[in-house]
């Protein structure tokens, strides 16, 4: 009887944790109203490898502690290490909330599912895109976590796709 009352207790457990798990954030999200670039593919420059880079930091209405530390390190990283690739247009950051019905498509060509960073390269073969999960990892070591994404960055605005 014990062994059949743990079974039911791990078993409820787990279907708790699931629950929690799908349920989402419900912190207030900190950029409720980012812009979103537009959909349209760039023309690729002639003398690079690629036309530009994109980071976006995808986010729903609501957000988690740590969705938002992924999001805010992401910005601070690309504020303060890629000024110029910005200015240039060579590089692109945005928060954008894929709930908005506005930005369904933009979510759908990333393939979004919750909250997430990806990078995406145009380049002479086309889109490619990347969800980088390891920045979730970093964000209490906000040093790696720069050091780590930067490093990322600066590969694919070189062309490295590796």
């Amino acid at each position: 009887m014990a062994i059949i009352n743990l079974n039911r207790s791990l078993i409820l457990g787990c279907i708790i944790a699931i629950l929690l798990l799908t349920a989402g954030c419900t912190d207030t999200s900190q950029h409720p109203g980012a812009a979103v670039p537009s959909l349209s593919q760039p023309a690729i420059g002639s003398n690079s490898p690629f036309d530009h880079v994109e980071v976006y930091h995808f986010h729903g209405n609501n957000q988690c502690s740590s969705c938002i530390a992924v999001g805010d390190l992401a910005e601070k990283t690309v504020n303060t290490n890629f000024k110029d690739e910005l200015a240039s247009g060579r590089l692109v950051f945005a928060h954008i909330n894929a709930e908005l019905p506005e930005n369904h498509a933009f979510a759908e060509k990333y393939g979004v599912t919750g909250s997430s960073l990806w990078i995406g390269v145009y380049n002479s073969n086309g889109f490619h895109k990347e969800q980088d999960t390891k920045v979730w990892y970093l964000i209490d070591n906000e040093d790696a976590y720069t050091s780590y994404l930067s490093g990322i960055i600066t590969k694919r605005l070189n062309g490295d796709l590796s």
